[in-house]
């Protein structure tokens, strides 16, 4: 269990320019497994992602980590919808924060090609990082986030505008990485991803969670009323 954790949300709100975006959130977050959060376009998911990591502005409440918060960031990641490529090689890509943390060149470049080889970049090194496929760059961010071994990522649709093939290989990164302890916490449209992936829900609309349970039981008998609609497929105002 990630020492991260539990992480405790307590009438936390984002705001901007003086409107609230998400909150207020009262939630607990255990240290295990994968939470996968749903919701309509416009409902907060990339901001409540944002606020939890500390890129998204605390407009009130607390997020109360379990070890000081500069720490809890150190040992965290965010991998973003549209993953932002430095305009060097693959290989440099993967060496950048390992180098930025202080890593040798040597043995960074070692690192990054056993990880370009984890996620089945091994033959692309030289390649420059922006005219790799979509899919391509998606398993790249993935690697450079995971590179620096965070016991935390948090990742914003990260198989949006990807097709079957590309999901499934990203969806295996993931799931070895949950296996192999590091937690995940991610947004997306797709509910069979959502429910290949999570072991537990939270369900937001107009920025407030409106439920939170584990993913059996929130896809067979949700509790609210909008949750029911959007599992539907309705439209939810």
């Amino acid at each position: 269990m990630s020492a991260l954790f539990p992480v405790r949300l307590e009438a936390a709100r984002a705001t901007r320019r003086g409107k609230t975006l998400v909150g207020p959130i009262d939630l607990e977050l255990a240290g295990q497994g994968t939470t996968v959060v749903i919701g309509p376009n416009g409902a907060g998911k990339t901001t409540f992602l944002s606020l939890l990591h500390g890129t998204a502005r605390l407009g009130g409440g607390r997020i109360r980590w379990n070890c000081p918060t500069e720490e809890a960031r150190h040992h965290q990641c965010f991998v973003f919808q549209q993953p932002v490529m430095l305009r060097r090689t693959v290989l440099q890509n993967l060496t950048f924060p390992l180098r930025m943390r202080g890593m040798a060149r040597g043995p960074a470049e070692d690192k990054a090609r056993t990880w370009a080889a984890r996620v089945g970049l091994g033959g692309m090194l030289t390649r420059q990082a922006p005219v790799l496929s979509g899919g391509e760059r998606q398993k790249l961010a993935l690697a450079r986030a995971m590179i620096t071994e965070p016991q935390l990522m948090f990742l914003d649709e990260p198989c949006a505008s990807l097709d079957g093939r590309a999901m499934r290989e990203i969806e295996e990164i993931l799931q070895e990485a949950r296996a192999g302890g590091m937690r995940l916490i991610l947004s997306t449209h797709d509910m069979g991803q959502a429910r290949r992936l999570a072991d537990e829900v939270l369900f937001l609309l107009h920025g407030k969670l409106h439920e939170h349970g584990r993913t059996p039981e929130f896809f067979t008998s949700p509790e609210t009323p909008q949750a029911r609609a959007f599992l539907q497929g309705d439209i939810v105002e």
